[in-house]
């Protein structure tokens, strides 16, 4: 993946990473790729609860924030608190977008798009590969 802070509190070596997770999990979480729209398991998920990085837990999302974008893929409004995420530049599809990573171990989320036109507080769609994620019913 790209250039990210490097400064993570969990921090696993390749090897360790491709040990603790599934082919595709490894290959958007830790290669950054993207699963197909409208195919993972929370991008229409209307259930209550916090999302959290299935790479190492962290606490990132909460349903409170998810809205249906229409785009395939699980989106919400704001991050759970600010420090949770990263954001990178990401120019590979010749345009430039702002990459979203877990702020605890560095992994690939999605991207994060402003200015849409969405009902939402913030104008702005995480956009958030289900794979990268794992929802946690509330306490």
């Amino acid at each position: 993946m790209g250039p990210g802070t490097g400064n993570y509190r969990v921090q696993l070596d390749e090897e360790a990473w491709r040990d603790a997770l599934t082919a595709e999990e490894y290959d958007v979480l830790r290669e950054g790729g993207t699963e197909r729209p409208f195919t993972g398991e929370y991008w229409d998920d209307t259930a209550e609860g916090v999302y959290s990085c299935r790479a190492c837990g962290s606490e990132l999302f909460r349903s409170s924030e998810k809205f249906d974008s229409h785009c395939g893929w699980p989106s919400f409004f704001a991050p759970l608190a600010e420090d949770r995420v990263e954001y990178l530049p990401d120019t590979s599809l010749g345009r430039t977008r702002t990459e979203v990573r877990c702020a605890s171990c560095g992994s690939h989320l999605g991207h994060v798009f402003e200015g849409e036109g969405y009902p939402t507080p913030t104008d702005l769609r995480f956009c958030v590969n289900s794979i990268s994620i794992r929802r946690e019913p509330p306490d």
